[in-house]
């Protein structure tokens, strides 16, 4: 295969915008009528997530050992759509339509890499599919209580159906039926705990059509649908070196599951939680991760502001705050945050010497704006 090639043709059709997800799902539509029950009313927010998985493999297509376990997860995660094998030929001759439209130099040879390539690309998701064929494909979760701690931002307690499991650090997808069909990535705030609860942290964003809902609409005795948990910024159990966590927004909640996992199950070490805002009266989880700090003597816990000059907390963005108490090179660093934090924060510790290796971010960004509560498309 021409990996060359083949990345320089998918950045003909990224270039377009939205043309190429467009002209992919139309084509889909037209060519596969069937499929089309399996996505929301609103394309909107749905439309990027099959370039933007796609692009993560292009982009890594020569590193397996990275991209290999992304496909096995997604092969997983793609049944609670009702994607079965007959549908991967499909998508894929959509695909070859899409980049062969946007590519004007386009030849048979690119064709057929491209063929091949999207043929071991559905081989490893379908066979992940059928490995999983023993467990649902999603799980019912009660809602058991739901607090709001600020205007756009709610704290939500779930209990799920027995059997779903799941790593401090991972994500999980959410759906409820205010919004059907439009699933959204969170992180418990929690490691896995004997009664099995989780902990969701959700901040709602103007024409954020998940987030919104679940902050404003759902409350206790509610059920969500959960899909199988991916891995993002899984915590490395294998590991006894000392932590230091950077969050900023509800990138609190997979760094408090490391908390959380350490306290229960060890092994012993020193951890440093950072926690940025841009106001004091935003840090949403004060209250909780200072009880956490008082009960557990490894572990200290450090707020920064930005934008809020009367404050008594450290003053500065939280990547600046971090560089300032360092060095922090013999850590593991876990990031989580908006892109702009994540980006400073993790340029910063790569720069102090933080070996790449044991550095795992995870960027915490708004979803592509959709219809809004009452049915207005925003976008």
């Amino acid at each position: 295969m021409d990996i060359p090639a083949m990345r320089a043709s998918f950045a003909k059709a990224t270039a377009t915008g939205d043309e190429a997800p467009l002209y992919f799902y139309s084509h889909l539509f037209l060519s596969h009528p069937e499929t089309r029950k399996m996505f929301p009313v609103s394309m909107a927010h749905q439309r990027d997530r099959f370039f933007h998985a796609l692009g993560e493999v292009v982009a890594h297509v020569d590193d397996l050992d990275r991209v290999v376990p992304m496909l096995q997860a997604l092969g997983r995660d793609h049944r609670k759509f009702g994607i079965v094998p007959a549908h991967y030929p499909a998508a894929g001759a959509s695909l070859l339509a899409t980049l062969r439209h946007f590519d004007d130099e386009w030849n048979p040879a690119l064709e057929k890499d491209w063929s091949d390539a999207y043929g071991l690309v559905a081989k490893v998701m379908m066979e992940a599919a059928e490995a999983a064929s023993d467990q649902p494909p999603w799980w019912d979760a009660e809602v058991v209580s739901h607090e709001r701690r600020t205007i756009d931002t709610a704290i939500m307690w779930l209990r799920p159906e027995p059997g779903f499991s799941y790593q401090a650090g991972q994500s999980i997808s959410l759906e409820s039926d205010v919004r059907p069909k439009l699933w959204r990535y969170y992180s418990p705030a929690n490691a896995p705990r004997p009664d099995g609860l989780l902990e969701i942290h959700v901040r709602a964003y103007d024409g954020g059509p998940v987030s919104t809902a679940l902050v404003r609409r759902v409350g206790p005795g509610d059920v969500l649908r959960l899909g199988p948990p991916m891995g993002h910024i899984a915590f490395d159990q294998e590991s006894d070196r000392d932590l230091l966590l950077v969050a900023g927004g509800t990138g609190l909640a997979p760094l408090k599951a490391v908390v959380d996992q350490v306290a229960r199950y060890g092994p012993a070490r020193r951890v440093d939680l950072y926690v940025g805002s841009r106001t004091e009266e935003r840090i949403y989880d004060r209250a909780a991760l200072e009880e956490l700090g008082q009960e557990h003597p490894w572990l200290t816990v450090t707020f920064a502001v930005s934008h809020d000059d009367l404050s008594t907390l450290e003053q500065g963005d939280i990547g600046e705050v971090v560089a300032r108490h360092g060095p922090w090179n013999s850590r593991d660093v876990y990031v989580a945050g908006p892109p702009a934090m994540v980006e400073d924060t993790t340029t910063r510790l790569l720069k102090d010497g933080l070996r790449p290796e044991r550095l795992r971010s995870e960027v915490f960004a708004p979803s592509r704006l959709g219809p809004s509560l009452d049915g207005e498309v925003t976008q």
